[in-house]
């Protein structure tokens, strides 16, 4: 009986980066999220010209910090990077899609996931600049 309240004790104590398998499954997860959005002919535009492995460090950092890894992501400001890029929610909301399909087939545990993606939806004032959800 212990044993079973010092495993929960110790759930409760690791962080969902942790409990994801830390750096290594994050930047794989992270790989997999941008194969599905180059793949999506809605999404693929958004990238021309973009040094992908810099963004994808970028974005590693970025979801690390928010699953409570001891990464810090020190790029540049969310609404200066996406600036002028014309997103709208449609498209916002494709990509939060694409991170909920890579983090589920990577097998990250569904709360996991709703931390994670409730996290991201938290940026949408910094990088939505037309909004198509109201319609």
């Amino acid at each position: 009986m212990n044993d079973s309240r010092n495993e929960q004790s110790d759930n409760q104590a690791r962080s969902d980066y942790e409990a994801v398998g830390g750096g290594q499954a994050v930047a794989a997860v992270v790989d997999r999220f941008y194969v599905l959005i180059l793949d999506d002919d809605r999404l693929r535009g958004y990238f021309d010209g973009v040094e992908m492995d810099r963004l994808k460090r970028h974005q590693t950092a970025l979801v690390s910090q928010v699953m409570g890894g001891p990464v810090e992501y020190t790029g540049r400001q969310l609404r200066t990077v996406h600036q002028g890029k014309g997103i709208s929610t449609d498209a916002f909301t494709a990509v939060a899609g694409h991170l909920v399909t890579a983090l589920t087939e990577a097998g990250v545990e569904p709360a996991i996931i709703d931390r994670t993606v409730t996290a991201v939806a938290g940026t949408a004032p910094d990088i939505i600049e037309i909004d198509t959800a109201a319609g």
